[in-house]
């Protein structure tokens, strides 16, 4: 009983949980508003910082990379690579002004960056500057990216580490960015609480 009064305080924004760390009292928060547009990429800056600074908010992240993980076949399908061939698979959680506002879960094909100073996205001299900006140190130009947004219910993982209700409305976004010549050269699942963010898309118009 007590435990479904705190996920039901937790969904409306009254508290807060966190693996680790316990329930306690939130500080109220107001929904913001995230575009998403080919803004977004900065020289040597990451998106997530982009938009937060745009917000008026510090944003950060924390990761972990594990370099040459068998492509599952969704992945696999994704980046236009056999199932099952190596990648490096980097998890995000990034943070604004210190708290968990998104997931993310990347992949690249290893035998793209393999035996480069980009082949870790968090390390080396272009570490945190995000694909488009690591890209052109291999010589490959990323033209564009493709985001497929849909709503879903969170997962009991996703639910803890953003200290939202389990099965809580998110947005999973699908990206995938693409070089010059078409090839897809990274995919991600991004996760961000729908009580928290709103997405919007910007899109150019060319004259």
């Amino acid at each position: 009983m007590v435990r479904r009064a705190q996920e039901l305080l937790i969904s409306q924004g009254v508290l807060e949980g966190r693996a680790g760390l316990g329930t306690y009292v939130a500080e109220p928060r107001k929904r913001e508003r995230v575009v998403r547009s080919s803004a977004r990429e900065q020289p040597q800056e990451s998106p997530f910082r982009a938009d937060m600074k745009a917000l008026g908010r510090q944003g950060d992240w924390e990761s972990r990379t594990d370099a040459k993980v068998p492509a599952p076949a969704e992945i696999a399908a994704r980046l236009g690579v056999a199932e099952g061939e190596l990648c490096v698979r980097t998890m995000y959680e990034f943070l604004a002004d210190g708290r968990p506002v998104q997931l993310s879960t990347s992949w690249e094909p290893y035998d793209l960056t393999a035996g480069t100073l980009v082949v870790l996205p968090e390390g080396g001299p272009h570490a945190g500057a995000g694909v488009v900006n690591r890209m052109p140190a291999i010589g490959i130009t990323v033209s564009h990216a493709v985001e497929q947004p849909e709503p879903r219910q969170a997962t009991a993982e996703e639910a803890s580490l953003l200290g939202i209700q389990k099965a809580a409305l998110v947005t999973h976004i699908r990206r995938a960015y693409y070089s010059d010549d078409g090839r897809p050269v990274e995919t991600a699942d991004i996760v961000v609480p729908a009580a928290h963010c709103e997405i919007v898309y910007e899109i150019p118009i060319k004259r």
